[in-house]
């Protein structure tokens, strides 16, 4: 048997799973299955920038492979497809030679959606999120054009493979600033309401997801790492939408908070319409797109019940998220796909894109005390839908292990 060819593939499945943005768990326990399925014993190591396979060949010899891994996307077809690979493989235990040719077809027949297609991800997204913070019809037009202006920076700066910490920030400076301008001169009613449905499309979701998953499966430091790329990402939102209100504020100022509310059925169907964008930015394809919006709409729908039967933000928040999480749970197991899609598109319209803004813009202008409350109060939020997908993953965790026993 070919030792090396085969340690070398199953760390290239490791890796294209880690730069598709595939939990720690899973491209540890892929690895570890596929060298299982040859009767292989080996220690596989992953952590967000680096995956590693060692192992003993029959001479005794010890080999490791190990990858670095750069960017991070957030492409969950490749995942299905490289998890199905790896079912396959453990099913059949081709030559290595084959498993091998097997994955480089994977790589060359990944789907993407077009770059006219990607766009309209992100004026789907930004305009979607609008009317759920209180915006008007005329203000998620804009906040669709804000979207766009999103994703032009955003795939600029990817092309020029920016620090994703400076390319965030210049996204929301590069959207914060026409948005505000337009304020300034009446062309919108609530810059808020644009401004935090535009938001929602940096807000790291894969990354608050993937991390709260680690930690589930004992992965603690790439749980850790997660988190603390979550905060970088907040900083840099409230940074770049910061510089972009310094500049403009002798224009327009202090921006007005919407209280506009509107029916559950008009909700139920923006969160699909912003749900629909998210789809198109995370890549997925065929029936889960529809099911992954769905799982958006169940999740909002049941928040919305929580805070009509009189539960606070921390409550609706915390069981919302546990909706999120056994509909993903459930959807996952039924069409034997990963999670993840599921688990993070269902749980976008709870992301605390208006608490980082909200937080940043009282700094602004000046109250600390309440800019400090508020920046608790996102912060508690966030770990309220964090406990609940810790809890709802570990229950079903156990009670897989539970059925295999």
């Amino acid at each position: 048997m070919d030792y090396y060819l085969l340690t070398d593939m199953a760390a290239q499945i490791g890796y294209e799973l880690a730069v598709s943005g595939a939990e720690t768990f899973r491209i540890e326990e892929t690895m570890r299955r596929v060298l299982a399925a040859y009767g292989i014993e080996c220690e596989a190591f992953a952590i967000p920038n680096c995956v590693m396979v060692s192992l003993e060949a029959d001479n005794g010899k010890p080999l490791m492979v190990m990858k670095r891994v750069g960017f991070h996307g957030n492409d969950l077809d490749a995942v299905e497809r490289l998890n199905a690979l790896s079912r396959r493989i453990c099913a059949e235990t081709p030559d290595p030679a084959v498993a091998a040719q097997w994955l480089e077809e994977t790589r060359n027949d990944r789907r993407s959606y077009s770059v006219p297609v990607y766009y309209l991800g992100n004026l789907l997204a930004a305009s979607g999120f609008c009317p759920v913070f209180g915006g008007t019809l005329r203000d998620s037009l804009w906040a669709g054009l804000m979207g766009l202006i999103i994703g032009f920076v955003t795939r600029r700066m990817d092309k020029l493979e920016a620090n994703p910490f400076f390319s965030t920030i210049a996204a929301a400076f590069a959207m914060a600033v026409p948005a505000y301008l337009a304020a300034a001169f009446g062309l919108v009613d609530y810059a808020d309401a644009v401004i935090i449905g535009s938001l929602m499309i940096l807000v790291p979701g894969l990354l608050i997801t993937n991390s709260m998953r680690d930690i589930i499966y004992g992965d603690t430091n790439s749980g850790v790492n997660r988190i603390v790329q979550v905060l970088l990402s907040a900083l840099a939102i409230a940074m770049g939408t910061a510089a972009a209100w310094h500049i403009t504020s002798s224009l327009y100022g202090q921006t007005a908070a919407s209280t506009l509310s509107y029916p559950f059925w008009l909700q139920a169907i923006a969160i699909a319409v912003a749900c629909t964008g998210f789809v198109i930015l995370f890549n997925v394809h065929g029936w889960g797109r529809c099911l992954c919006a769905l799982g958006g709409v169940v999740t909002w729908m049941a928040y919305l019940l929580c805070g009509e039967l009189g539960l606070g933000p921390y409550g609706a928040n915390f069981i919302a998220a546990a909706v999120a999480a056994v509909y993903a749970e459930g959807m996952a197991r039924a069409r034997k796909y990963p999670v993840t899609s599921y688990q993070v598109i269902s749980a976008v319209p709870l992301l605390p894109g208006a608490g980082i803004y909200y937080t940043m813009s009282l700094g602004l202008n000046g109250s600390t005390q309440l800019a400090l409350q508020r920046g608790f109060a996102t912060a508690g939020i966030a770990g309220s839908i964090a406990a609940a997908i810790l809890l709802v993953s570990s229950v079903v965790r156990l009670f897989t292990a539970q059925r295999k026993k």
